[in-house]
């Protein structure tokens, strides 16, 4: 008798199915993204997507922050390459 095996197959993830790149697409909106929008769409907690900014900084990317009705919301305006 042979041995019948079933593995979980998962399909490769996309890179722009990645937690950060829902980050960079949110803040590329018109009106950019606030902290709460950004940790809805990653399941992050506040602090790892803080740091998550940071590293998107340290990378090159030029963010702002911009308060609305008392709501920070952040972009991005520039990317070095």
């Amino acid at each position: 008798m042979t041995k019948k095996t079933t593995t979980k197959e998962s399909a490769p993830r996309k890179k722009a199915d990645s937690k950060i790149n829902k980050v960079i697409a949110l803040m590329r909106r018109k009106n950019g993204a606030s902290l709460e929008e950004m940790v809805q769409a990653t399941a992050w907690l506040p602090h790892t997507t803080h740091a998550a900014l940071s590293g998107l900084r340290k990378r090159g990317r030029e963010i702002t922050r911009t308060k609305s009705d008392g709501v920070s919301r952040y972009s991005i305006v520039g990317e070095s390459k």
